[in-house]
């Protein structure tokens, strides 16, 4: 009797550990997936960040000689475009793991924005290079990156947000703690580099 006790007893909590083992792996499985769905929003992210630093020298190229009195507005784009491209190798294809490393990213990225804003502001005064057909197709390429832009930067948020509450809830919450699966920065709702300007790609409403 006795060693049908201990029998059954030793199954018990044999069928307890497989349960809890069960929970266990999916709970960790659930957070390798939010993790990596995050890492895929930032690729995207970046994708178009790279696409509109392609667009930049191309750009420059086509300007330039429409532009002979305004070496520092392309001076300063240029200059724009090498800090974002320094901030983005600093994270060697990674997604940002704290507030500091987004808001570097964020600010490169804004300090373009804004130098961009500031070319399609000028070409205003360049009646020719408006008229320009390669100049329309690299304005309407750029202000597409930037519609695409958004909006991934919307679903790296939601990625974010959802990895970020399975990380902090009970009971996903303590395999992250004691594995280091740690909480991922947000973007903020919206850049100020562009606040200001009625139309930053210098069209007319």
């Amino acid at each position: 009797m006795g060693n049908a006790r201990t029998f059954s007893l030793s199954i018990f909590v044999l069928v307890i550990a497989a349960v809890v083992g069960v929970a266990i792996l999916l709970l960790y499985n659930g957070l390798i997936d939010a993790r990596e769905k995050v890492n895929a929003g930032w690729a995207q992210v970046e994708n178009q960040y790279q696409r509109r630093l392609d667009l930049v020298p191309v750009l420059i190229d086509g300007v330039k000689t429409y532009m002979d009195h305004e070496r520092e507005t392309l001076t300063a784009l240029t200059e724009a475009r090498a800090r974002a491209l320094g901030a983005n190798r600093a994270l060697a294809g990674r997604s940002p793991e704290t507030e500091q490393q987004l808001r570097a990213i964020e600010a490169s990225q804004g300090g373009l924005q804004s130098a961009l804003a500031r070319l399609f502001a000028v070409v205003e005064n360049y009646p020719d290079l408006k008229a320009s057909q390669n100049f329309l197709t690299l304005q309407d390429q750029i202000e597409g990156t930037e519609n695409r832009i958004a909006v991934e930067r919307r679903n790296y948020n939601e990625w974010s947000r959802r990895y970020n509450t399975r990380t902090m809830t009970f009971p996903s919450n303590v395999i992250a703690d004691l594995l280091g699966f740690s909480s991922k920065p947000y973007f903020q709702a919206e850049d100020s580099a562009l606040q200001g300007l009625d139309d930053p790609f210098g069209r007319q409403p």
